[in-house]
């Protein structure tokens, strides 16, 4: 079951003894600074959880997968998240088990590893 936003404002109204609508404004503010900041290419470091950061992929000809015809696509610019060592052994040390099916290896947000991950 995925945590939703609306999740995360109950939990901040319960912790915090907030009234939900204060803790959805919390939430909303956060969210919208980040946003923010990636639109202005900026990083967001959140130590112990990780960081995010705007990654600039090159145009490439690509292929349609149904008729083989060549697609070009656009350069462009997509959110990246990498984990945080300490979250990384938080979610590691936790009870859930990985089954073969439910985990890629190594997946990343990335969907053209063999391109150059070059700032422009």
């Amino acid at each position: 079951m995925p945590v939703t936003k609306s999740d995360l404002i109950e939990q901040l109204s319960e912790a915090l003894k907030l009234p939900k609508g204060k803790a959805e404004l919390v939430v909303n503010t956060i969210f919208d600074s980040m946003v923010a900041a990636l639109q202005r290419g900026e990083r967001i470091e959140i130590r112990g959880f990780g960081s995010f950061e705007v990654r600039n992929y090159k145009a490439y000809e690509g292929r349609n997968p149904r008729t083989g015809e060549p697609v070009h696509v656009k350069p462009k610019r997509l959110p990246f998240f990498k984990v945080g060592k300490e979250l990384r052994e938080n979610v590691n040390a936790g009870t859930g088990t990985i089954e073969a099916d439910d985990h890629d290896d190594d997946v990343v947000n990335d969907e053209h590893p063999d391109e150059d991950d070059d700032q422009d």
